[in-house]
């Protein structure tokens, strides 16, 4: 059983890699933002960016950095089956799965530009949002000496490999071959 963390940029091609990883190779998906969006769900409260970093916010400030990864990690372990767990964003959680042998962390990142223009053609709620927003959001989830908040930049620091996803899909399709091969798998 292997678990695959995913963190990186906004747009950069997450969860293209876990639709990949899901239907080429049978990994089970579990999402953050999902988990996110329940607790948001149950408190009746908006599903959007905001809310979404706030509540992530509020339970590891409330639960510890590593909170929302080890209830993901707990029920992927329990599946026994190789395991995906997308948008790792704080260092506490990378710490509290790098306990168990079997997690790899891949980072997944792109050119600004080139991610601004993803998001906008994906259109989700959390997307509609000009180009100079993008890039501040992204300035605030990039660093921190909060333990309780986003830290993207730590988190691609410590991955075990970093895909540079500026290419064609097939592109990221091979690299992420070349990271599976890289764990043996």
């Amino acid at each position: 059983m292997v678990i695959i963390g995913i963190t990186g940029t906004l747009g950069a091609g997450k969860g293209t890699v876990v639709e990949y990883l899901v239907r080429e190779r049978g990994f089970w998906h579990y999402s953050v933002r999902g988990f996110l969006a329940e607790e948001l769900n149950r408190r009746s409260m908006p599903v959007n960016r905001d809310t979404l970093t706030a509540i992530a916010n509020s339970l590891r400030a409330k639960y510890g950095p590593e909170f929302i990864a080890v209830q993901l990690f707990q029920k992927a372990k329990d599946t026994g089956q190789n395991c995906i767990i997308e948008s790792i964003r704080t260092p506490g959680e990378i710490d509290a799965l790098r306990e168990h042998p079997s997690f790899y962390l891949l980072a997944v990142d792109a050119d600004p530009r080139i991610r601004y223009q993803r998001i906008r053609k994906r259109n989700s709620e959390t997307d509609n949002i000009s180009y100079r927003i993008f890039i501040e959001n992204e300035e605030r989830e990039m660093h921190t000496t909060d333990p309780n908040k986003q830290n993207l930049a730590a988190c691609i620091a410590e991955a075990d490999h970093v895909i540079t996803n500026n290419g064609s899909l097939e592109q990221l399709h091979e690299q992420t071959e070349k990271f599976l091969e890289r764990i043996a798998l």
